[in-house]
């Protein structure tokens, strides 16, 4: 008997994985957030998506990287759902675009501004980037359990780095600022790359989604000019990692109850 057909992007095929996964954007993320299961191992690495599995309460939990960005999540999504995940975390960082987060809080993000266009391939504008509610309530219970004042709301999911933290050096720079101030103003509490496509994709396919996100700024007023990959201690990714941890558990418990 032949075995299932890999993936093409992320090396696993059907059979590999369990329902729940975790989706960091980093590849060298997968290994620090592995290392809080049972029986961590690596499974795979093929492009941008590395892959670590274990354990949490008898149940498979797969950790694989998304990689920056909505192309490669949808990719990563889409595959991981045919290899049997339903239920899907993103842990990551974010760069803070209100008052109220500070570097190194803690964001449950409740819906995403979509200011990308993967997410059009999947459904028409008007539609909204938003998690599974039941599972944005476990990420903002778990937050609190573990003692992280943890702030809800919108993010801002962009396509482009540079053209957030250097508008002004880009052809459509007054739509850019202006666009992004008018997020700011209508409350918008922090951006990263990976949201909106999540969301979509998990209301597309029916599968679950939610997102829970580290600051690694503090708020400038409006558009970014700070470079967030190099602003912030690595620790702080424990945060999000943990809170993710401790809604997995309960998911699972929930899920063997009924």
């Amino acid at each position: 008997m032949s075995s299932p057909t890999k993936m093409l992007h992320i090396n696993l095929a059907p059979g590999d994985v369990g329902r729940y996964a975790i989706v960091p954007g980093d590849p060298a993320r997968s290994e620090i957030i592995a290392a809080h299961l049972d029986n961590p191992r690596l499974v795979t690495q093929k492009r941008e998506h590395t892959t670590w599995q274990g354990t949490l309460d008898g149940e498979l939990i797969t950790v694989t990287s998304t990689g920056m960005g909505g192309p490669s999540t949808a990719i990563c999504v889409e595959e991981l759902h045919k290899c049997g995940c339903d239920t899907f975390i993103r842990v990551g960082t974010g760069a803070s675009t209100c008052s109220a987060v500070g570097k190194g809080d803690v964001v449950v993000v409740n819906g995403s501004v979509r200011m990308e266009g993967t997410g059009c391939h999947y459904l028409p504008m008007e539609y909204p980037a938003v998690p599974t509610y039941s599972l944005l309530k476990l990420l903002e219970e778990s937050t609190t359990s573990l003692g992280f004042a943890p702030t809800v709301g919108v993010s801002i999911t962009k396509d482009s780095f540079y053209t957030q933290t250097e508008p002004e050096t880009k052809p459509v720079r007054e739509e850019l600022i202006w666009r992004w101030n008018s997020y700011v103003r209508g409350g918008a509490v922090i951006t990263s790359m990976e949201e909106s496509p999540l969301f979509l994709i998990g209301s597309s396919l029916g599968v679950r989604t939610g997102s829970v996100l580290v600051s690694a700024t503090d708020f400038d007023g409006g558009v970014s000019k700070k470079n967030s990959a190099d602003v912030y201690p690595s620790d702080f990714i424990q945060k999000p990692i943990q809170v993710a941890i401790e809604s997995l558990r309960r998911q699972i418990k929930i899920d063997k109850s009924t």
